[in-house]
Order: structure tokens, then C-alpha cells, then sequence
């Protein structure tokens, strides 16, 4: 059987001689496919099969995975293979939804949404820094797992001071509830209000916000420990990515929610 579908390649392994697996985003959920020859630099799959190219398949419904026949490619994202730090986090972002393995009208918005920040971190309109978190929060949003973050829990308190947010239940504290719980607040007001928005604006405003350097720190804190606690999976490219970037945020010192630190 034939199959022609868009898709985003998200791993490719090298196999054999000249072959490549790869593991493919397309809006109906993630596919394996062999692209048979497509290392030679004269195959005629070699442009549109490699990572993190966008392109048009054709596949024939193989045995154990499907074959690619035909692939033409829409877009090959240089400025992330250019990149160390860009190509870590997309490799991170491609083992992270490989992971949650969408399928369905969710694997068709997490293909629009890997492909936005693709677009993003290739053209340099955001950095990798930026682009994480947006990318792990809507990310799990898009796959049910919705924090709580219209108010307190608590009190109802909708916005006035730090709030903290536990990652282990996905549940917001302003600051005092916090503390009678024995917690400290971890967000500051733009840290919250970006959650927010990742969370709850529409798809063409996604990447519409503005945030000072501390408070994307705290954003990219928070969120990374509310991956750990929804996906509970350790992520070898996140190390990697954390290897990359280097120290120099992680060295931020003070109230948390200081803005002046």
C-alpha cells in the first residue's frame, strides 16, 4: 500500500552501507521508514531524509516499517544544523515528543508546533534559551497535561507578588499559601505570566512575548522540572543540551524571585 504524507524527520540511523531508519512526525502520528541509499550524496532521497528535514514522502507499507520511494523537501532549517546549541535543543525536542508519540489531531499540533520552533531558532528570531520552555509547556499541554494556573489553589489570589508552582502536581500558590505549605515562591510575575500565555494564547501568538533574562531563567527552571514530573523519563539530550550551553545561567545567585538578582 502507498502513502503520501508530510513529515519532519526526527531521527535518522545510519544502517547497512548506505541506508538510513528514520523516524518521522507526520500529522497522523510518528512513523519508521528504511530510505534505502539515501547516504550517497547522489541518491535521489539523499536532501529531503536527513534530520530535521521537512519534506513530502512517499511510502510503501513494507513487513516491519514502511520504505521511502519518493521524498521531496520543503524545508531543511540550515540555521539549526549551523548552530551546536540549536541543533542540541532540537534534537532534545525530537526525543521529547518521540516520547510522548502523538497520534491523531494532537500529532498534527505538535508537528505545526515543532516546525514553529524550528522556524524560530533557524532564523535567529529566538534564542535556544527562549525557545525550550515554550516548546516543553505547550508541548505538554497539547498532550493533556494542563497545569493549574489561573489562580491559587488555595486562596483564589490571581496575580500580586511570586507565586510558586509545584511541578509535582501542576497546581499555583501565591506566595503566603505557599509558605504555609512549607514552600518558597519560584516564579515572578513575568515568569508566571508567560506560563500563562504558553499555556492558554492561541497558536499564532505563541511566540508573541517579551521576558527579562532572570525571569526566562526561572520560566525555563520551573518548566523543565514540570517535564520531569509529568514524563518522568531521563532525556540524554537534555544533558547534552545542558552540556552545550554551559554553566553561566545555572551561576545565577539570590531571591529567586528577586528581580533586582
Amino acid at each position: 500500500m502507498q502513502t503520501t504524507t508530510m513529515g519532519l524527520v526526527l531521527r535518522a540511523t545510519k544502517t547497512g552501507e548506505a541506508d538510513r531508519v528514520l523516524s518521522i512526525l507526520t500529522p497522523t502520528g510518528i512513523v519508521s521508514a528504511m530510505a534505502k541509499g539515501s547516504l550517497r550524496l547522489k541518491n535521489k532521497l539523499h536532501s529531503a531524509t536527513g534530520l530535521f528535514c521537512y519534506s513530502e514522502f512517499t511510502l510503501f507499507e513494507g513487513r516491519t516499517m514502511y520504505v521511502v520511494d519518493e521524498a521531496e523537501v520543503r524545508e531543511v532549517f540550515w540555521g539549526v544544523h549551523e548552530d551546536v546549541v540549536n541543533m542540541a535543543l532540537a534534537m532534545y525536542c525530537a526525543e521529547f515528543i518521540s516520547t510522548l508519540s502523538p497520534t491523531g489531531d494532537e500529532a498534527a499540533a505538535q508537528l505545526r508546533l515543532l516546525l514553529n520552533c524550528l522556524y524560530y531558532l533557524s532564523e535567529k528570531r529566538r534564542t535556544a534559551d527562549f525557545i525550550k520552555p515554550v516548546y516543553e509547556l505547550r508541548t505538554l499541554t497539547q498532550a493533556g497535561f494542563l497545569p493549574g494556573l489561573v489562580a491559587c489553589t488555595d486562596c483564589v489570589k490571581y496575580e500580586g507578588g511570586p507565586f510558586f508552582f509545584d511541578a509535582a502536581t501542576g497546581l499555583l500558590y501565591c506566595a503566603d499559601c505557599a509558605a504555609k505549605r512549607g514552600f518558597s515562591a519560584n516564579l515572578d510575575a513575568a515568569a508566571l505570566a508567560a506560563m500563562r500565555h504558553i499555556t492558554y494564547s492561541e497558536d499564532e501568538k505563541l511566540f508573541g512575548f517579551s521576558i527579562a533574562q532572570n525571569s526566562l531563567f526561572r520560566l525555563g527552571t520551573v518548566v523543565e522540572q514540570y517535564v520531569h514530573y509529568c514524563v518522568d523519563k531521563p532525556f540524554k539530550t537534555l544533558e547534552f543540551y545542558h552540556s552545550v550551553l554551559g554553566q553561566g545561567r545555572a551561576d545565577l545567585e539570590g531571591d529567586p524571585c528577586n528581580p533586582n538578582t
